[in-house]
């Protein structure tokens, strides 16, 4: 099986030696779709299961396509202009692409972020210069959500408030891009596509632009499999503030997947595979393997696509990775 595949044409990053000139936020996307040897060995040669390497992005996740939607959609309408701040909440990934994008476009940036974000993260929005606001870890996300709405409604006139789990340019920028990579590169034999629940933008925008290609697509999410959990970037939707951009009618299935698997799997990914992932990477993983392995039992043929949202460098100080 082959371990890449990636559009020829669009390819930015393999190219971007010979285009000088082109600044950082056009690296985001044309992400490479990457297999597995070991830990899909058990399955025929009739299911695959593949994975979007979102950390090739610049700023190093998924949420790169989401920041720059945001930003640009915002720069269009009139609404981010220069002396605005650009103002969200954030458990790290869509902070980090907000820091990077707003450096390279000349925007401060303030966020609020849960106290219990990992120091990697930290590090990284400090090191771009972010003006940070923790809020208080047992809240979790929605802590953080809560706390930027009372300032964003307090200084509009000085803040752009990019409201992530509310903005239809979320879910936009993958129904844009996202989607039509995994179709390009899939060669439209995908058969069923599947991503965690954060935001929702990239469930919900991949899995609408895909059933316009080919309704019979089937379109999985998962989530924690409780509101206590370790699965940083992924929510417990029935017990957490829940997105307006989420429509819950695109999902074929709802997975739980299990903070414990998902721990094994990172582990497993990285010395199986060679691919350190985060935490909602190695999530995704479980959710493919368990659809694909259902396949395969039933002799069903399929093309399983997942996403890996970003790299494990942000989340090395956990724990669970010298676990056995």
């Amino acid at each position: 099986m082959a371990l890449a595949i990636q559009h020829p044409k669009t390819r930015q990053h393999a190219n971007a030696l010979v285009h000088p000139g082109k600044d950082i936020v056009s690296l985001v996307g044309n992400t490479p779709l990457v297999g597995f040897r070991r830990i899909t060995q058990h399955l025929s040669d009739n299911v695959q299961v593949y994975a979007k390497a979102e950390w090739y992005n610049p700023g190093g996740s998924i949420k790169d396509r989401a920041a720059l939607s945001i930003i640009e959609t915002a720069e269009a309408d009139g609404v981010l202009q220069p002396g605005k701040v650009i103002l969200d909440s954030t458990s790290g990934n869509t902070g980090i692409a907000y820091a990077m994008i707003g450096s390279a476009k000349g925007y401060p940036v303030r966020l609020f972020v849960p106290a219990n974000a990992s120091p990697e993260r930290l590090k990284i929005l400090r090191a771009y210069g972010v003006e940070l606001t923790l809020t208080d870890p047992l809240e979790g996300s929605d802590g953080a959500l809560e706390a930027v709405r009372e300032l964003a409604a307090a200084e509009p006139d000085r803040y752009f408030y990019a409201n992530q789990y509310n903005n239809p340019a979320n879910w936009q920028a993958h129904y844009r891009t996202t989607a039509p990579e995994i179709w390009y590169q899939t060669g439209g034999k995908v058969t069923h596509f599947i991503a965690g629940l954060g935001t929702t933008g990239t469930f919900v925008g991949t899995s609408r632009r895909l059933k316009d290609y080919n309704p019979a697509i089937e379109t999985i999410s998962f989530q924690p499999d409780s509101p206590f959990n370790g699965l940083e970037g992924l929510k417990h939707i029935g017990t957490a503030i829940r997105p307006g951009i989420y429509d819950d009618t695109l999902a074929t299935r709802n997975l739980a997947v299990n903070t414990e698997a998902a721990y094994a799997m990172a582990r497993r990914l990285a010395r199986e595979e060679g691919y350190l992932v985060g935490v909602s990477a190695a999530a995704a993983m479980v959710a493919a393997l368990q659809v694909a392995t259902e396949l395969d039992t039933i002799a069903q043929p399929g093309m399983v696509v997942t996403v890996f949202p970003d790299n494990a460098y942000k989340y090395l100080s956990d724990n669970f990775w010298v676990a056995e």
